[in-house]
Formats: C-alpha cells, structure tokens, sequence
C-alpha cells in the first residue's frame, strides 16, 4: 500500500502519524521456520539481509516496513544503506553486516496466522504491538496527537518527513491510496539514467552530471541533470560504469533544451533524486543524487513519478 501525497502537516483526531523512513520499502514473511524478504516489485532480499532472519513469532506472519541503516547522529542514511543494497557473495555480506548494520523498521502487519488486510489500521497496530518483535526489527513510534511536535523533530533533524494515516484503513496492497498521506521535507522521485555531462576542473575525469527522465507511452522524457550529491569515491565509480554502458544515439525523446555535449547511455540505471519541485516545463528544480536503486527502469514512469 502506498501513500498518496499530500501538500502540508495537519491534525485530526482521525488520523494517526508517523515518521517517514529514508530506506527500502520491504515485505517481510515468516512462516514459522525462516523469513523472507521482498522488495515493493517482489525481488528477493533475503540473502541480502542475513541479520533481519531472526523468528519473528510463534505463527505465521507478514508484516511491512522499511529496512534501514543509520549514520553517526542516528539519522537513516539511504547513502550508507547502499552499501548494502545490491551485495552478493556470502564473504562480502558477512563483512557487511558488520561495517553497515541494517533494522527493520516495521509499520503494519498483513498476516497474523490468517489475513488481516480487510481490518482497519488501529486493529492491525494492535496485533502489531502485541508482537515481542527481537532486535533488530522495531516497531515505528505512532503519534496520536497533533504531530506539530514530529515535524519540528523531522525538521530539526533534517528527516524525511512524516506520513499520516486514517485510522480506520484497511490495507489495500499495490494501491495508492488517499487514506496514506505522505508529507515529504525533501521530495524525491526515482528517475533513469539515459547520459551525461563530460567534467571540468576537480571533475575533469568524471562527468559534471547524468541526464536523467520518466518514460511515457511516447519515450524516455527528460526532466534533467543531477550534478550535486555526489561523493568522490562515487563520481569515480559511476563514471566506469557509465563509460560500459554509453551508446551512439539519445534514449531521449527529442528536446530543445538538451545540452549539446551530452553523452548518451543505455537507460537502465535508475537513480534516487531529493527535489525542490518540478518547473512548469517539467524539470527537476533544485536535484541531488541519492543513490542507485534496484528498480527496474521500466516501472519509472511520468505518471507514478511525475509532478502531482
């Protein structure tokens, strides 16, 4: 079930709220023996993850969260948890676990020996809360009150925002629906890779910034370049693996306003974006990376990325 956004903080005795989590959305499903994990596209996480496969309960049960690594403040750091996000090897997960401890931060359950999604979320958080979940799976902290006092926390501590949610919602998988609401301090879109701008100066041997779009039924529509964000370690290692994938033509639908010096790449890389807005041509206002995701470039689309 996705959230739906919405615009600013707001109170009612209806709706309860609580912290948005800057990780990676993720189904976990114990069957009474082993868990597994799936990320919001169905991929499997588990081997990913070995911490997170700890017995959950005396019964079946699925429940929906956001794994989550933290920095030295105690902020979620979506950078650090990229580390993490596409390792394989049993040698190199292991060191990981280690060098960059995840938790599961948990928000809902969808199965509690039967299927609970048809309740209304205040039942689910009741069989949620009635878990002794081990570490490091940790329940979310609701507020039930005016969540004034969430923001200021999410804005003192730069977080990424709140979500609120009716308290008699059913849990609808797949749907995005009005009665989740998102309050983003940072907006954030994920977005493909289709080129990039050649450095200068300090970034000579890099690039400057990747060109990044949405598709629609017409094409690949650009929205921008991303130039900020980037670590040095970072712009090194994306420029590798932008030079394997470069291509002779655009993946771009024609536009005016593209940059001549553009270098052109297959589209399949798909990167996170923090955002101000979009302008009124449709371009990222104010971008800055955040990572790679493991999304499949096709699901990145004008419709459920694009301006609201």
């Amino acid at each position: 079930m996705l959230a739906s956004p919405w615009p600013r903080v707001f109170a009612h005795p209806d709706w309860v709220f609580e912290l948005k989590w800057d990780g990676v959305r993720t189904i976990l499903s114990w069957d009474g023996g082993a868990v597994s994990l799936r990320s919001r596209l169905g991929n499997d996480a588990t081997a990913r993850y070995p911490e997170l496969g700890v017995p959950v309960a005396d019964r079946p049960v699925v429940l929906d969260g956001e794994i989550v690594s933290l920095d030295d403040t105690g902020r979620p750091s979506f950078e650090l948890l990229q580390q993490r996000m596409n390792l394989s090897g049993a040698d190199r997960i292991s060191r990981a676990v280690t060098a960059v401890p995840v938790s599961y931060v948990v928000f809902d359950i969808l199965y509690d020996g039967s299927e609970v999604i048809d309740e209304p979320w205040e039942r689910r958080r009741l069989r949620l809360e009635a878990l002794e979940l081990p570490a490091p799976l940790v329940a979310s902290t609701v507020i039930e009150e005016d969540p004034t006092a969430l923001w200021e926390l999410v804005d003192r501590r730069r977080l990424e925002g709140t979500v609120a949610k009716q308290r008699r919602s059913p849990y609808r998988p797949g749907v995005r629906s009005p009665d989740w609401r998102k309050i983003t301090r940072f907006r954030s879109v994920r977005t493909v890779v289709g080129g990039f701008l050649p450095g200068g100066g300090g970034r000579s041997g890099t690039f400057g910034s990747l060109l990044v779009g949405l598709w629609t039924e017409a094409g690949l529509r650009w929205v921008g370049a991303v130039g900020s964000g980037f670590g040095d370690a970072t712009l090194g290692a994306v420029r590798s693996a932008l030079d394997e994938m470069r291509r002779p033509d655009s993946p771009f639908l024609p536009d005016p306003a593209m940059p001549r010096q553009a270098v052109w790449v297959e589209p399949v890389l798909v990167a996170m974006v923090q955002y101000k807005d979009f302008t009124g041509a449709g371009r990222l206002r104010g971008p800055s990376f955040k990572g790679f995701t493991d999304d499949p470039p096709s699901s990145i689309t004008w419709d459920a990325e694009g301006p609201v």
